[in-house]
């Protein structure tokens, strides 16, 4: 047994996954990395291509410490069996909605640059590329993904955090013990 050193953050948008990745970060010592920024958008918001995000992962997850704030779908298979530890934040729709609409309408009044200079707007928020239409679209099939992770005895350790006070009780623990042991891989 050992303490983790490569760590997922998984959950629906809106959940907080990018700030708990920073806070874990600061907290252990481990770099993070924010697979928006990093590995999924260029400027203009353009998407970069699948092959390029695969790569992208793959160079992340073969280091030996990380902390990632998601796995989109095009390349979770290739982070997934790399993490040692998924915290997974399966919150209700109404607390990560409520953040998502928060944080969006804040990011478009004071024109916060996101996903490697992007900028929000309220006619973006607005579109069929809506983040907000993609937390609708989405939130089903994430909490499935959380719950066959959280069953999968071959894959990851999974922590399943239902609630931002049980996330708040976990981070104090991981403050004051460091992350938690998990069987080697």
């Amino acid at each position: 047994m050992f303490r983790a050193q490569r760590v997922l953050l998984y959950g629906v948008t809106g959940s907080g996954k990018t700030t708990l990745a920073r806070t874990l970060g600061v907290a252990t010592g481990l770099p993070w990395y924010s697979a928006d920024d990093e590995i999924g958008w260029l400027p203009s918001w353009c998407e970069r291509p699948t092959d390029e995000q695969r790569a992208l992962a793959k160079a992340i997850s073969d280091q030996p410490a990380w902390i990632l704030d998601t796995a989109y779908g095009k390349w979770k298979d290739v982070v997934v069996p790399r993490a040692q530890l998924v915290v997974a934040l399966d919150y209700p729709r109404r607390v990560s909605l409520r953040r998502l609409l928060q944080r969006t309408v804040s990011r478009i009044l004071t024109r916060e640059a996101v996903c490697n200079g992007n900028v929000e707007s309220f006619r973006q928020a607005l579109s069929r590329d809506s983040i907000l239409l993609w937390h609708f679209r989405s939130f089903e099939r994430k909490r499935r993904r959380i719950a066959e992770m959280y069953a999968d005895p071959d894959g990851p350790r999974v922590i399943r955090l239902s609630s931002p006070e049980q996330t708040r009780r976990w981070m104090a623990d991981v403050e004051r013990q460091g992350l938690p042991l998990v069987d080697s891989r």
